[in-house]
């Protein structure tokens, strides 16, 4: 039996299927600030049976493979799927993004040739917008390519304003910078979050103006679900720091006294 010869170049495209889509909306939920964009597309690909039909992988991803229960290994990639509906979807998320600035034009311009080949104009960017604090109730803030996309959205309750952050790093800047050098129109999504923890509380409210826009329904009781719990572990942890803190005082009040 022959052996296959497999080469993984610095963006290898491998097609499970190719779907039959009218002009998608490419939706991207990578890595990044609270794994904020990464968490909201994984649960929209959950909550409407999204059908995978690709995998990417790439010499500038982690030179590593990740290994399950049953000790099984898979190669670290992202992900395309699809959805067939009133407005046709594509979705890219995965494991990681790109480890250098190379990589990551290399891979944004790999997924705008794919999506373009199914006729896509609008992109929607997910991430989050990291304010260094706890936040109960996370604004969505947007970035847009076109002046008419934010007078479109801005009754979703989307801000449009600079905030003095600088700029989109990474996939979420690149798809709408890139994308609209080539005739797409696009906007980035972030909701706010502390950026020291995962941060399901913000995925939910950007996925919840994305749905909005986009005339979705589904469920957000998993990620609820999640962001309680992150509430919980983030309370134990302080909890922890203040036990510590006191310890440390007592210490200090103690060896203060003996000497």
């Amino acid at each position: 039996m022959a052996k296959k010869k497999i080469r993984i170049d610095e963006a290898t495209v491998n097609y499970l299927e190719k779907p039959e889509l009218e002009h998608p909306v490419l939706i991207e939920g990578l890595p990044g600030v609270g794994n904020v964009g990464k968490l909201a597309a994984e649960h929209l690909i959950d909550e409407i049976e999204a059908t995978k039909f690709a995998d990417i992988f790439s010499t500038d991803f982690p030179p590593q493979v990740f290994v399950n229960q049953e000790g099984l290994i898979k190669l670290v990639r992202n992900e395309l799927y699809y959805w067939k509906g009133d407005q046709d979807l594509v979705i890219l998320t995965g494991d990681y993004q790109g480890l250098s600035t190379r990589g990551q034009y290399v891979l944004t311009q790999a997924v705008l040739d794919v999506v373009q080949e199914f006729g896509a104009r609008r992109v929607y960017t997910l991430g989050g917008y990291g304010v260094g604090m706890d936040v109960e109730k996370p604004t969505v803030t947007g970035a847009a390519t076109h002046a008419s996309l934010v007078e479109e959205l801005q009754q979703y309750g989307i801000e449009f304003r600079d905030r003095g952050g600088g700029g989109i790093v990474g996939a979420s800047g690149l798809l709408l910078g890139i994308g609209s050098m080539r005739g797409l129109e696009g906007v980035c999504l972030m909701g706010e979050t502390s950026g020291y923890m995962v941060d399901p509380n913000s995925a939910r409210e950007v996925l919840k103006v994305l749905t909005s826009i986009l005339n979705i329904n589904i469920s957000f009781a998993k990620l609820e679900e999640k962001a309680e719990e992150i509430s919980r572990i983030a309370q134990h942890i302080k909890q922890l720091e203040k036990s510590a803190s006191g310890l440390g005082d007592k210490d200090t009040d103690e060896l203060s006294y003996i000497g």
